[in-house]
């Protein structure tokens, strides 16, 4: 049987009251207060403390302190009147057990209405941020057809202006072609407007010809002045590509070859701080992770622009080195550049996987040799 506990102090306002009821050894922990407009209950094993109020209070405001072996309730009034006492007068058992399935009621009422509430607002925030996620994919599926339409402009206007181009060029070749005919031609017309002279009596001879073969100089003459000379000559330059690879063509493999090539220069590009464009950068900025510092200083500046441009450098020098790639993420991500910050955080786990797969035979041969002294 629980102890009821009846010794209690209260004082009032107008518009509160203040209860103090002592119990030995309550805490927060233990303790179950409940409080209803009506209807005031403290259940701590083994006591047992209610209280049928005198009038209505606002359960949503009041409040309880636990604490030095005592709780001390702040009650709210519904009417700011003076109470002539604290509890109901004239109370039977079915009017109590009445109030208290009532304050039950009303308390499961606001629970579940709190909840319904709680439900909402979480559903309005994940539309929030569904909406806005919506809006930045849409802003950045704009961003893309506009770069796409632009380039597809700018393919255009190139495709115009090289047949403009190539037009003009037809035109000028015709009209040279029309100006300036072949010289055979030419020496044809040229001939064609001249008018024919009659053929010169030949002079006397010592040794007159017979028949009709002096006759036959001035068509011989015709004919071969018909012919056109022959086209001066002239010389094409053509040049080779010379082959980088020193292997002969029939001994080498082509895709080897390239591949070796390509990694040559990715590794004389990586290595090479010799460029003109690191001419005017001092000492320490040509240190990578003097760059991840500066990097991660701007950062915490909130420069995000400025902390790329660092991380930037810094692959430039050295793309080994994972963490540049996931602070260059990070920026991105505050940025909202998230096709960005996905591609440099694949990298990253991309170096990070293969730096793993290079090390581990290391790692297990020191650890057989830990275990078996090999």
């Amino acid at each position: 049987m629980p102890v009821r506990v009846s010794e209690f102090s209260w004082q009032q306002t107008p518009a509160t009251i203040f209860l103090s009821l002592p119990l030995r050894g309550v805490c927060v922990r233990d303790a179950d207060v409940f409080c209803g407009e009506s209807y005031l209950k403290v259940n701590f094993p083994p006591f047992l403390f209610e209280l049928f109020l005198y009038a209505p209070i606002d359960d949503g405001k009041s409040k309880a302190k636990i604490g030095n072996d005592t709780i001390l309730f702040t009650l709210y009034k519904k009417e700011p009147v003076l109470w002539d006492s604290l509890s109901m007068p004239g109370v039977d058992k079915e009017m109590m057990q009445r109030i208290r399935e009532k304050s039950i009621l009303q308390a499961q009422e606001k629970a579940k209405e709190a909840t319904e509430a709680k439900a909402v607002a979480k559903r309005e925030d994940q539309r929030y941020a569904l909406g806005e996620m919506m809006k930045i994919e849409e802003e950045e599926r704009k961003k893309i057809e506009d770069m796409k339409e632009n380039e597809r402009k700018k393919a255009t206007r190139e495709l115009e202006a090289w047949k403009e181009c190539q037009e003009k060029a037809d035109r000028q070749k015709r009209v040279q072609r029309k100006e300036k005919p072949p010289e055979g031609k030419q020496a044809e017309e040229t001939k064609a407007l001249k008018p024919r002279s009659l053929p010169r009596k030949a002079p006397p001879t010592r040794f007159p010809t017979r028949g009709r073969n002096w006759e036959n100089i001035f068509p011989e003459k015709l004919k071969e002045d018909r012919i056109p000379a022959p086209r001066s000559a002239g010389s094409i330059q053509i040049s080779f590509t010379p082959r980088v690879f020193p292997t002969a063509l029939r001994e080498s493999q082509v895709a080897e070859e390239e591949e070796w090539l390509h990694k040559q220069a990715e590794a004389r590009r990586a290595m090479s701080t010799d460029l003109p464009e690191f001419f005017d950068l001092k000492e320490e900025e040509k240190n990578p992770d003097w760059l991840k510092d500066k990097g991660n200083k701007l950062f915490a500046t909130e420069n995000y622009l400025a902390a790329v441009d660092a991380y930037n450098l810094a692959i430039r020098l050295n793309c080994k080195i994972p963490l540049l790639y996931l602070n260059r993420a990070a920026c991105h991500l505050k940025l909202k550049n998230l096709h960005k910050a996905i591609e440099d955080s694949s990298k990253a786990c991309k170096i990070m996987k293969l730096h793993l797969r290079l090390t581990q035979p290391t790692q297990l041969y020191r650890t057989m040799q830990r275990r078996f002294g090999i």
